[in-house]
């Protein structure tokens, strides 16, 4: 090659790897400026475009917010007592036991008792005031048991203050007004709408509580024993096999009968741990093992990756690796697990409750509202209502969230990224 091809050539490349006048400077100026407007999309905002374009998890999504307000806003609802028939405008001696969905209205006696027991505890606090203090003791003692002897306690399981205010605030919105039984009563005479209502809050507080344990036990334990490996790794996987390989109604029963044992379930009270309580930690602090096997998979995948051994040569600690770096990448996955282990949660609730070793009354959930209407259907004759109302509320939240699950998973599975 001669010496003007030579320059030639190197001109050419030169002009094809740097600007050679200010138009091409122009030019690249405005390519980045347009580079600079371009926003990148994270995750959970591509996650959340792509779940809109599915209809069907939306409106599971949609559904389960609703329930859940209702469950939340019951206590301000005109509903009528889910424990008590007594209905002050039903004329003495009528028979509601087993009635047919109806609209005829009805009234429960609630404002009286109320301005009755408020008055006895305003003059109660008055005399304790103005007394001595050889009477303030004797006083005292008998407001506290005056306060013991709420009216709602009568119509409503021991209300919480949080419950019972906002009962407080239905009575001064709606009065003795009631929402007629448009879903019937029960053999009782209990109305089935109001034990629905409530009954959801107990089943929905099962789902969410218990899987909330399972979620910070399942995703702790996996999560250790995925990042430090070796020895660790399998022994504390050795434990779960153990755990797996015990049948899990035999371990909840058995676990349950222990702590309702009388001097064991005396003891717990005194710490305000009610039955419900341990019937939420027990499912939970077992629901756990296949949470903990599943994100132990996904942080053996990315323990090696570099942003991890970037990580490490900076000093990071073991549990700052853990915390920071590997969870906020298995959430994905364990968001779409949460949604799939709500619903099992519920269906073993119902299950046990229908046993009748779940949900005990006066406490009720969509289980035992299910059991108690399967009691007394007979082929004679099928009181449909009973079991209708509590176990359709059941199956479509179950269903819900089963779609949100799966819409879930195809949200924020990367691979499925480009397949909408």
């Amino acid at each position: 090659m001669t010496a003007p091809d030579s320059d030639r050539t190197r001109a050419s490349s030169g002009a094809t790897t740097s600007p050679r006048g200010p138009r091409d400077l122009d030019a690249y100026a405005h390519l980045l400026k347009q580079a600079q407007q371009q926003q990148g999309i994270s995750l959970w905002q591509d996650a959340r475009r792509r779940l809109k374009r599915k209809p069907v998890a939306m409106l599971s999504l949609g559904y389960l917010l609703g329930v859940s307000l209702l469950a939340l806003m019951t206590p301000l609802l005109p509903l009528q007592s889910p424990q008590s028939m007594g209905i002050s405008s039903a004329p003495q001696g009528e028979n509601r036991k087993l009635q047919p969905p109806s609209w005829t209205a009805v009234k429960f006696n609630l404002r009286r008792p109320l301005a009755a027991y408020d008055e006895r505890i305003s003059n109660l606090r008055k005399q304790i005031g103005a007394s001595r203090e050889s009477q303030r003791k004797q006083l005292e003692k008998q407001l506290r048991v005056v306060e013991k002897s709420h009216p709602f306690g009568k119509l409503w399981n021991e209300p919480g203050l949080v419950t019972r205010g906002m009962i407080r605030c239905r009575v001064a919105l709606f009065g003795d007004t009631c929402i007629p039984s448009i879903c019937g009563t029960d053999i009782l005479g209990r109305d089935v709408l109001s034990r629905v209502l409530w009954g959801s809050r107990v089943s929905l507080a099962v789902g969410l509580v218990s899987t909330l344990v399972s979620l910070l036990i399942g995703v702790t334990y996996g999560a250790v024993s995925g990042y430090l490996g070796g020895w660790v790794d399998a022994l504390m996987m050795r434990v779960v096999d153990v755990i797996y390989s015990v049948p899990f109604i035999f371990v909840v029963i058995f676990l349950i009968t222990i702590l309702n044992e009388d001097s064991i379930r005396a003891s717990l009270d005194s710490y305000g741990i009610d039955q419900i309580m341990i019937f939420f930690l027990v499912i939970g602090a077992l629901y756990w093992l296949t949470m903990a096997r599943v994100v132990r998979g996904q942080v053996l995948s990315l323990k090696n990756e570099a942003f991890v051994d970037a990580a490490r040569t900076i000093g990071a600690s073991r549990w700052r690796i853990i915390r920071r770096h590997l969870l906020p990448n298995v959430m994905g996955i364990v968001i779409v697990y949460l949604t799939l282990t709500i619903p099992a949660v519920m269906r073993f609730e119902a299950f046990l409750s229908f046993l009748g070793l779940g949900v005990s009354p006066p406490d009720v959930s969509w289980g035992l509202l299910v059991n108690e209407g399967l009691t007394v259907i007979t082929p004679v004759k099928i009181y449909y209502w009973l079991v209708t109302f509590s176990g359709l509320a059941l199956a479509l939240t179950l269903f819900a969230l089963s779609f949100l699950g799966d819409g879930l998973r195809d949200a924020l599975d990367p691979r499925m990224k480009n397949r909408d």
